[in-house]
């Protein structure tokens, strides 16, 4: 197929160039109505925000033009299906876990799971079995899922409707999942791949393999973190016979608006093209690749940061990220890192206790020699800080492989309580307990409350952590179910 085609773009832009007169949807009217401003940084984006008028033709029926954009992304990524997703990579989770399960039937999870594989979960009334990632002690982040772990998994519930997995990680790490997929195909199970992170790797080395070339059955990815797409852009991918297509689409409908932006769709058209020339020139990969390890090396010679290295032969890193560590008398964590990087007007992904971490640009046009500078002198004006935090003294946690002790269906029948965090142990938790930054569940809601739990959750309390899981937490209590 012609990839240097837009099919998309071009014919809202087409319809932009006609200078129509609006009388539907939205009240905008193309951008004739709306507030009086000095200054409007919706002007441009408003002519183009159309809905499904003759010739832009309709997501949720597609036979023109978001047909042929769609078949473009999937011939790019060598999938038989693509589909364009305007509710995030959130909605991509939900379908796909929805379409493959029913009520009470078992899936097997990686522990580490975004929120969305949760609440999908959840909705289904899946019975999940949780398989807990590698965790690296010395640099304090999960690794992923080894795959004699899941083949495991599998070995022990052959009758699994489904796997879903998350590669790479928030931080850019990766596993091989070739092994894993070929394993879960013997038994007719289907993978899911939460590859919101990995929409660039498609492209090949320098970058891991791509979920769809490891034969995953629906991959999940958010465009818009990688990709030159807007916000809430992501593609669904399905390939192979594993899959019941009706009931994808059915919940792809049901779950995402029935108005559509024509803004985000038009975006992860030009997004699938702007991959598309980047993966046709191989020189400009190599290139890309220098320019990016050159601002590394560099980001690693300021006085007062060190880029974190991680090195394992069974892990591969994101070149587009990058974990930056402080390395100062007056800076000893991630969180006073962004903030002091936010006053001179550099703005990271996320912090934790440890490290910053950058996601890179997929391109060269980029102001690295301007943000080298403005770090430079972030680093050099801070006067005071946290000189009295010690790391050292940090807990780590490592998620446990384990299932669910009461069933979702259950949960809505039983009465709910606070208790102390003393009196929840071998208690079941009734809501979730996470951490943010990255946002993965300490607790999961049907969890067992361990004494591992309580005493990282009061950890977390004196280093004044970030953790999501309601106003109890503050006062040393959490919900639990009665039973």
């Amino acid at each position: 197929m012609d990839q240097s085609y837009t099919p998309l773009f071009t014919q809202l832009q087409e319809h932009y160039l006609k200078r129509t007169l609006s009388f539907h949807v939205p009240g905008h009217k193309n951008g004739k109505i709306f507030p009086d401003l000095p200054y409007s940084l919706f002007s441009s984006i408003l002519n183009i925000d159309a809905t499904e008028l003759s010739g832009l033709d309709d997501l949720h029926n597609p036979e023109g033009v978001i047909a042929q954009a769609q078949s473009l992304a999937a011939d790019l990524y060598g999938v038989d299906t693509t589909y364009f997703l305007i509710n995030g990579s959130t909605v991509g989770n939900l379908a796909s876990i929805l379409s493959v399960a029913e009520a009470n039937d078992v899936m097997i999870v990686q522990r580490d799971c975004h929120k969305s594989v949760l609440n999908a979960l959840k909705l289904a009334n899946i019975l999940p079995v949780f398989i807990a990632p590698e965790y690296d002690i010395s640099a304090h982040i999960c690794t992923g899922v080894k795959e004699e772990t899941v083949i495991k998994a599998i070995n022990q519930y052959p009758w699994a409707k489904g796997i879903v997995l998350t590669n790479p990680n928030y931080y850019g790490l990766t596993r091989n999942l070739k092994g894993i997929v070929e394993h879960a195909h013997n038994y007719n199970i289907p993978v899911i791949v939460d590859e919101a992170h990995g929409a660039h790797f498609i492209l090949g080395d320098p970058f891991p393999q791509s979920a769809a070339e490891a034969g995953a059955d629906l991959i999940v990815q958010s465009a818009h973190k990688t990709l030159p797409a807007m916000t809430m852009g992501s593609y669904l991918h399905v390939q192979g016979s594993l899959v019941n297509m009706e009931k994808l689409e059915f919940y792809l409908r049901a779950l995402q608006s029935s108005s559509p932006s024509y803004p985000i769709m038009a975006s992860l058209d030009l997004a699938r093209y702007y991959l598309a020339q980047l993966k046709s020139d191989k020189s400009e990969i190599i290139s890309l690749r220098a320019e990016l390890e050159q601002f590394k090396q560099r980001l690693n010679e300021i006085e007062g940061l060190k880029v974190m290295p991680f090195s394992s032969p069974d892990i591969k890193e994101d070149l587009l990220k990058v974990m930056i560590q402080p390395d100062h008398r007056f800076i000893k964590t991630g969180y006073r890192l962004q903030k002091q990087l936010e006053s001179y007007g550099i703005y990271s992904e996320l912090a934790d206790m440890f490290r910053v971490l950058f996601i890179l640009p997929l391109g060269k046009n980029f102001p690295f020699e301007e943000s080298i500078h403005k770090i430079r002198e972030a680093l050099r004006n801070i006067r005071d800080g946290e000189p009295h935090v010690s790391l050292d003294k940090i807990q780590s946690f490592s998620f446990q492989h384990t299932s669910l002790t009461i069933s979702y269906q259950q949960m809505q029948t039983l009465k709910k309580e606070f208790v102390s965090f003393e009196e929840a142990i071998g208690r079941v938790a009734a809501e979730p307990v996470i951490p943010y930054p990255p946002g993965i569940p300490i607790l999961v809601e049907g969890e067992l409350i361990t004494k591992d739990h309580i005493s990282y959750i009061v950890h977390l309390k004196k280093l004044n952590a970030n953790i999501q899981g309601g106003h109890a937490i503050s006062n040393r209590q959490l919900k639990v179910f009665l039973i």
